[in-house]
């Protein structure tokens, strides 16, 4: 079991940027895959990023590419979302998830989640 702890999230201009962690408890996070995953007001939570276990592989929604990175250090049983360029319609809830697969990329494809943190972008 994996329970997932995130911070960093906050309110930011357009144009800015935030840096996004997940704190991982648990002896077996390098054997997990780890995503993000974000949810806005009236809308369902959506993929956003996620990175394989050894951290070989990533996939990005195409709406972040070029400017969310994602990034996890197994021996600090953390993984990291960077944010830039950030835009108002990133405003949402993100969500640490993690699951053995990376696959598929949808919240029901991941078994374990934090509480989420908020990101603000104002126009």
């Amino acid at each position: 079991q994996v329970q997932l702890v995130e911070s960093g999230g906050g309110l930011v201009q357009a144009g800015g940027s935030l840096r996004l962690s997940c704190a991982a408890s648990g002896r077996t996070f390098s054997s997990y895959a780890m995503g993000w995953f974000r949810q806005a007001p009236g809308k369902e939570r959506e993929f956003v990023i996620a990175i394989s276990w050894s951290g070989g592989t990533t996939y990005y929604a195409d709406s972040v590419k070029g400017r969310f990175t994602i990034s996890r250090d197994n021996a600090k049983n953390a993984v990291y979302l960077q944010m830039n360029s950030l835009k108002p319609e990133d405003t949402a809830v993100y969500y640490c998830a993690a699951d053995r697969i990376i696959w598929p990329l949808r919240p029901r494809g991941y078994d374990y989640w934090g509480q989420g943190t908020q990101v603000t972008v104002s126009s």
